[in-house]
This record gives C-alpha cells, structure tokens and sequence, in this order.
C-alpha cells in the first residue's frame, strides 16, 4: 500500500515542475519558441512523461495557468453584486486589466489566445474549463441587473456580454494601446449608457 502514495507525490511533483518550467520558459523565449524538449530539460523530466500528460505544448501551458488559478474559492468566483451594476462592472473590469498588464498571466495568455485558433481540441477544453463558466457568471450578475430594472428587458445579454468584455480583450490580444482603469470605467459607462433604454 505504501509504494501507491509516493509514486503519486513523485507524480505530482514532476508534474508541478513541468507547468512551472512551462509557465517560465514562455515568459523567457515567447510561445514560438517554447518546446516540450526545452520544458522536459527545465523541469527535469523526461519528454516521453509529457507526452503521457499533454498532447502539446499548448496543453501544458493552458494546464499551467489553470495552476495559477487553482487556489481561488469557487463558490467566491461569481461576479461583485452590491447592487451598483456600474460599479460592479468597473471592479470586473479594473482586475482584469490588472491581469491582462501581470506579464506572468499575460504572455502565456496571449500565446494560448492564438494556439486555440488553429488547435480545436485545445479550443474545446479552452471553452469548456474557462470560457462557457466565465459566460456563465457574466449573464448571471447582467440577468439580475435587468431583473432589478437596471437593463432594459429587451437586451440581449449575450450581446451584452461581448459589448463589455470584447473591447478589452481586443486591445489587449491586438496591442491596440495601453490597458489602464480609466479604459475600462469608459467601457462600461459606454455601453451601460446603451443597455439601460
């Protein structure tokens, strides 16, 4: 019985060090670079444990951020609800572009934004793990807004949806200019000045 449990420590640990060789080596050479040779060398492991793991290299470094966020409480994740939509939405947003300027999130995030274009299996664990949960706690917080008469009724919150985040998630993918708090309060105060009817 007793071997059973340090194989897994052994399995756990090698596996930590892989994510983190990976999350470290982004930020080092960019994702172009970036190889399951030269994660195996970092973490000292060897590829064929890698490839036991993760089909790619872009596998490994999705697993790696999921890593940094894996200590955050999930019932604490929905979305701020003080009853000030306004507010709220700025408080999303401003921790966001927070996120999006740390170059330890940021990088890696960006590389795994192009890899998910051309990688499908890679895109369907994206949306499944981060991007239809995200979705989900976004509607949530916009559906009792317009139940509280703060949306008019007739919006489409899907719409709603992308109008708030799309725009900086497009400056930040394309580099369209610099991410800052004052952006985000315009992004919001914007579109909530059309949502509201």
């Amino acid at each position: 019985m007793t071997p059973q449990p340090k194989a897994a420590r052994r399995s756990q640990t090698s596996r930590q060090a892989i994510l983190n060789a990976a999350l470290d080596l982004v930020g080092e050479v960019g994702y172009a670079r970036l190889s399951i040779e030269g994660i195996a060398a970092r973490a000292g492991a060897g590829k064929q444990t890698i490839y036991r793991w993760w089909p790619s290299k872009g596998a490994v470094l999705f697993d790696a951020l999921m890593m940094l966020t894996e200590g955050e409480d999930q019932e604490a994740a929905e979305l701020p609800d003080t009853g000030d939509l306004e507010a709220d939405l700025k408080t999303v947003l401003r921790a966001t572009v927070d996120e999006l300027n740390e170059p330890r999130y940021s990088e890696p995030m960006r590389a795994l934004a192009v890899e998910i274009l051309v990688d499908p299996v890679l895109a369907a664990d994206f949306t499944e793990r981060v991007d239809q949960p995200m979705k989900e706690l976004k509607l949530r917080r916009l559906r009792k807004a317009q139940e509280a008469r703060q949306l008019a009724p007739e919006i489409d919150l899907d719409v709603a949806v992308e109008l708030i985040w799309g725009p900086l998630r497009s400056r930040w993918l394309h580099r369209e200019g610099p991410l800052t708090h004052e952006y985000a309060d315009t992004i919001v105060e914007t579109v909530l000045n059309g949502l509201r009817g």
